[in-house]
């Protein structure tokens, strides 16, 4: 059991614990991991049709452009700064 759906079943036994109705609101909230709506409302149709959450993987995290070409950057730094140090040491 993946941790995501593990982590579901947790919440949702939590809120039936509390007595109170689990929901996609509620659920979202309590929730570590950042997950898409459809995925939690998938997770809770299968929990309401038979008390049983289905394996759910853990999605990539989907980057903006801004993002990936700051990441790209500090990647060229990072490794301009090792080529230089591996040249002076020749």
């Amino acid at each position: 059991m993946s941790t995501i759906t593990q982590e579901i079943e947790n919440v949702i036994n939590q809120l039936i614990i509390e007595k109170k109705q689990p929901s996609v609101a509620l659920i979202k909230a309590r929730l570590t991991t950042s997950l898409p709506i459809p995925v939690i409302i998938k997770a809770l149709q299968a929990w309401q049709k038979n008390a049983k959450i289905p394996h759910i993987e853990q999605q990539q995290r989907v980057l903006t452009a801004e993002q990936r070409i700051e990441l790209l950057e500090q990647q060229v730094l990072a490794l301009s700064t090792r080529l230089a140090r591996l040249e002076a040491e020749r």
